[in-house]
């Protein structure tokens, strides 16, 4: 194939997440997106009974009971001639690195507000990890069906708290049980909304049959606020939205597949396609292009167990170039270690099918045993190399052991392969025998116990640890042999084998950096 096809095919995909507070409507919008897109045949396993209350994102069993998404998975569906790649990232608040981590594989997100509640503590700190990484933003204020808040004030949270120019391309007709619908703001036509879930087509507004679905004030209510809102917010603009000034804002409700249809045809005409990509090649500072013909990507995130009939270990690989075909050899920049890539995996909602081939911004699954990690760039040289995605210190650090002291050497590899996904951090004193595991959220301990019987069949006790916090060591290797020496009961080694300070309070922490100014006590360590 050559350079410039391979560059049209990037150019044809769509690589989005979807960003929101815990209950704010994120699976039920996955799913409807899913549906809209031709992905799935039917919406509405979130509200089945039993077995099937789950949406086609969600893997694990501890999800399914609590109707949460804790780790992120991908799904991939063909819409309008174009690819789209739809990561779902973890909406609990305990699994911010997780998310981190698939935010370095999207170009765009949809942020998804609650139209009750507005702007809430996580949305806040999943928006500033797309700034951080300069992801361009579309919103998404869902529930209109239920009461909200005044689309106006909901407009000015936007402005004021993430200081983006909110530029609204619809307007809603009332809320709640008056919700009847909105107005397309550049067609000047109304989409009706009825409760029943199939939805009328567009009439202009000009049209006598607006007449069923709004009374006189209900249409003069939504014709002055379209035209308010028209002369008071910024019209919108591609390139602001691709900088990272601008959000276009879409209403609806995902539960009553609503507005479904008019987000995902702003994601395709406004989302961008995979863009250049800084790198390291042979350590010189390099960009690597989407039709680039060399195969490149890295490996964001790590899941063990996702078919619970196959004890399989998926690694998620996110293109950057090149035209990847089933079989090809691919090799590790930081281990030189090589592989050949025979069954490479596509996610289509609930289903997997072989990826065949695959372009820049698509996500493949590569089924492996342990060899690849998160943070790993591939590519058919290995002289590539992407900036390493960090590892966060732990803010909770737990003693763990296991029942039965016979299943000691099992717990140990259970828990290096839970680390080598990123579930958690595995730390091992150097005196005792004892594992310290850590975590940013106690819901993590809780999938780790979880997961440690259902697929390792371990019955694992988490105990308060004599720690509190953990920092990585960074300085010249004489300097950390000698702290190491002094400090033995307080060193531990992560699953890289690097050192780590164990500390029984942040004060601590303070107090020993202060005396010992030549060393450097990390709160992140990159990787990769």
């Amino acid at each position: 194939m050559s350079q410039s096809a391979i560059a049209a095919e990037a150019q044809r995909r769509r690589t989005f997440a979807i960003i929101s507070h815990p209950d704010a409507g994120k699976t039920t919008l996955t799913e409807n997106l899913l549906l809209a897109g031709g992905a799935i045949r039917a919406a509405g396993a979130v509200r089945a009974r039993g077995e099937n209350r789950r949406t086609r994102s969600d893997w694990m069993k501890i999800e399914r009971e609590r109707g949460i998404s804790v780790s992120a998975s991908v799904m991939t569906f063909d819409h309008a001639g174009l690819m789209f790649n739809l990561l779902d990232t973890p909406g609990h608040e305990d699994f911010s690195e997780d998310t981190y981590r698939t935010l370095t594989a999207a170009d765009a997100a949809v942020m998804v507000l609650d139209a009750a509640k507005g702007i809430e503590p996580q949305t806040l700190k999943l928006f500033e990890v797309c700034r951080l990484r300069d992801i361009p933003i579309v919103t998404f204020i869902n529930k209109m069906d239920r009461e909200a808040q005044d689309p106006f004030a909901l407009l000015d949270e936007i402005a004021s708290r993430l200081a983006l120019d909110p530029a609204p391309l619809y307007w809603p007709a009332g809320s709640g049980g008056r919700f009847k619908g909105m107005m397309d703001l550049r067609a000047q036509k109304f989409l009706p909304y009825t409760r029943g879930g199939e939805h009328p087509a567009a009439l202009p507004i000009n049209s006598n049959a607006i007449a069923q679905y709004l009374d006189p004030d209900e249409q003069g209510e939504v014709e002055e606020g379209a035209m308010l809102v028209q002369e008071a917010a910024k019209p919108f603009d591609v390139q602001s939205f691709l900088e990272g000034h601008m959000t276009p804002v879409f209403f609806g409700s995902a539960l009553r597949h609503f507005g479904i249809d008019q987000l995902l045809g702003g994601l395709a005409a406004y989302a961008p396609p995979p863009k250049p990509v800084a790198a390291e090649r042979n350590g010189q500072p390099t960009h690597v292009a989407p039709g680039d013909p060399e195969v490149s990507g890295f490996v964001f995130k790590v899941q063990a167990n996702m078919d619970p009939n196959h004890r399989d270990r998926i690694a998620f690989f996110r293109m950057t170039s090149g035209r990847f075909t089933r079989g090809m050899k691919l090799k590790a920049q930081n281990t030189g270690r090589q592989m050949s890539v025979n069954a490479p995996i596509m996610f289509f909602a609930s289903d997997r099918e072989l990826a065949e081939e695959a372009f820049a911004g698509d996500v493949i699954g590569i089924p492996n045993h342990g060899v690849l990690r998160v943070g790993d760039s591939l590519s058919e040289t290995g002289q590539l190399r992407f900036a390493g995605l960090p590892n966060f210190a732990p803010e909770i650090l737990r003693r763990v052991r296991v029942k039965d002291p016979l299943k000691a050497k099992h717990l140990r590899r259970a828990l290096e392969g839970l680390a080598e996904e990123g579930v958690t951090q595995l730390f091992r004193p150097n005196l005792g025998s004892d594992f310290i595991v850590g975590a940013v959220g106690q819901l993590q301990f809780e999938v780790m116990a979880d997961r440690l019987i259902n697929e390792y069949q371990l019955e694992a006790i988490f105990e308060e640890s004599p720690y509190a916090e953990a920092r990585w060591m960074g300085g010249t290797a004489a300097d950390i042999e000698d702290f190491d020496d002094k400090h033995k009961t307080a060193m531990a080694r992560d699953i890289d084998d690097q050192p780590v300070f164990l500390g029984k309070s942040s004060w601590e922490i303070g107090y020993v950096a202060d005396r010992y100014p030549k060393l450097q006590f990390l709160r992140t360590r990159e990787r990769g």
